[in-house]
């Protein structure tokens, strides 16, 4: 069997801070890392490669400092680690990017047939969770979503049955490979590197494929591919903390000066009294 999982890099959204003027992320000195989702997705690729076999192939769109997020899917236990980086990628939104990231486990089934592949079910960055959809639709695979659990693959019968989160609950489906996986955080918990896997990770190639390598047509890559873009963003409203009254003298009191501060308010002391007969 053959895996692939799909890996972006993202900026650390604890620090990510927003320029005023032009209403887009400030990326300069601020950290990046592999998305969350993501290398839950891989960390599942690498139970089931342990579990039936397989080969792992994790691929990566974005520029070159993107190479440290394969690395450390290699460290983790990946096998191969492709690189889409060119300038023609650049700006593009989830439907561009599904269709580079489609071209690209087109090009790696051409050498070994691709059986499962493995996303996260969003990008924390984005968090439009489109792109694994979009993968799906265009290579025509079975599509699981919000997926928190692998129960099995059938070798023989090429199907696999997964339960995934719905709204109140969750639902068992089987559906036949090859097939596209999006996951939840709680499918998995990411191991940790060993030391070795770790040194060797830092020696191992990562292919890097541009536009041509994978046949994709200029109109359809990046900024040209893509069709949405942001009109404003802007950072949430900051609520100060109401008032606190210290019991410490008493409660009596402090009850007595919150309430004053409520009914002071003639809209909040309207709507508690109305019905009330006084």
């Amino acid at each position: 069997m053959h895996f692939a999982v799909c890996i972006k890099q993202v900026p650390d959204t604890a620090e990510v801070k927003i320029d005023p003027e032009t209403n887009t992320l400030v990326r300069a000195g601020v950290e990046s890392m592999a998305n969350p989702y993501d290398i839950t997705a891989l960390e599942e690729a690498l139970r089931l490669k342990e579990k039936y076999g397989a080969k792992v192939t994790v691929l990566s769109m974005g520029p070159p400092q993107a190479d440290s997020v394969l690395r450390q899917a290699l460290s983790m236990g990946a096998d191969d680690a492709v690189l889409l980086s060119d300038r023609a990628f650049a700006g593009a939104d989830t439907l561009a990017t599904s269709y580079t990231l489609s071209k690209a486990i087109e090009t790696l089934g051409r050498v070994e047939p691709v059986d499962l592949v493995l996303c996260g079910k969003q990008a924390i960055d984005g968090d439009t969770a489109q792109t694994g959809p979009g993968i799906a639709a265009r290579l025509a695979l079975t599509q699981f979503t919000y997926v928190i659990e692998v129960q099995w693959i059938d070798l023989h019968k090429r199907r696999l049955q997964v339960r995934r989160k719905v709204e109140g609950g969750f639902e068992v489906i089987l559906g036949p490979l090859p097939a596209l996986l999006s996951v939840e955080l709680e499918l998995a918990t990411p191991r940790r590197a060993s030391l070795p896997m770790l040194i060797n990770s830092f020696r191992a190639p990562v292919t890097v494929w541009n536009a041509e390598t994978i046949g994709a047509s200029a109109a359809l890559v990046g900024i040209k591919g893509s069709p949405t873009w942001v009109k404003a963003i802007a950072s949430p409203q900051v609520h100060r903390a109401g008032p606190r009254w210290d019991a410490a003298q008493g409660v009596r009191p402090a009850v007595t000066a919150a309430l004053d501060t409520l009914f002071s308010d003639e809209d909040f002391a309207a709507g508690f009294l109305k019905g009330w007969k006084v």
